[in-house]
């Protein structure tokens, strides 16, 4: 059984990132960070997607977290996230949420909405803390 939790090199994807790791430690189990990336996305940008995700592990690494980094090209956030998800057994998803505007506050992103209503697991949502 694992943590699985979306990341992005975001503020919302640390906050995520932070809260998986905890939860991790609390449960003693290990953490899945899951990347999704477009199959058409530049050749520069996944160049830069990589490099935040090397330092992820080496962060996780040295944190002795166990863990395991999957760069997935499927393109569909929730779709990696819940397949992910279902294939570790997972305890817990864990993704980041943006901060809306009053009105925006009445929707929910498409895919963070997806993920809370599809997953076979408790999702836990955080936002970044104020700076």
């Amino acid at each position: 059984m694992s943590i699985v939790v979306g990341y992005l090199a975001t503020p919302e994807g640390r906050a995520a990132l932070d809260a998986a790791v905890d939860e991790a430690r609390r449960r003693s189990t290990n953490v899945v960070v899951v990347v999704s990336a477009r199959p058409d996305e530049p050749t520069d940008q996944r160049a830069l997607v990589e490099t935040a995700l090397s330092q992820v592990d080496a962060d996780l690494s040295g944190a002795g977290i166990s863990h395991e980094v999957r760069l997935l090209d499927g393109g569909d956030v929730a779709d990696d996230l819940i397949a992910t998800a279902e294939e570790v057994d997972a305890q817990l998803v864990v993704i980041g949420l943006r901060r809306r505007s009053p009105v925006g506050k009445l929707i929910l992103g498409a895919n963070a909405q997806r993920v809370l209503f599809d997953a076979p697991c408790p999702v836990l949502t955080v936002k970044p803390t104020s700076a």
